[in-house]
């Protein structure tokens, strides 16, 4: 589901905000030959380093990354955390406040 928001919705707009650019075809040729296209070089068997598919994932990571953070950020908003209860006084106050009692009763 957030793969598709991310590549049906939010990437379309970054294209045409970049002038149509797509990352996905951008790589270099480890063997020296040119080629015209990724598909080209992987169709010769040629090595390539695809830095363009690489740079699409991590635009991919850093959007859902955010729409994660701004949907944790709403849950915890509709949902605040109940305030602390209050820490019980320690041992040895209790038995100064019975004995405080003991003796206002004497």
């Amino acid at each position: 589901m957030i793969n598709s928001l991310v590549n049906d919705v939010i990437m379309p707009p970054i294209g045409a905000l970049l002038g149509g650019v797509d990352f996905s075809d951008y790589f270099i040729s480890l063997s020296g030959r040119w080629h015209a296209s990724l598909a080209a070089a992987k169709e010769t068997g040629t090595a390539t380093l695809n830095y363009g598919a690489f740079i699409n994932t991590v635009i991919n990571f850093l959007i859902v990354g955010f729409c994660i953070f701004l949907l944790v950020k709403q849950v915890n908003r509709v949902f605040p955390k109940a305030p602390p209860a209050a820490a019980a006084p320690p041992r040895s106050e209790v038995l100064l406040e019975e004995i405080r009692d003991l003796l206002k009763n004497r």
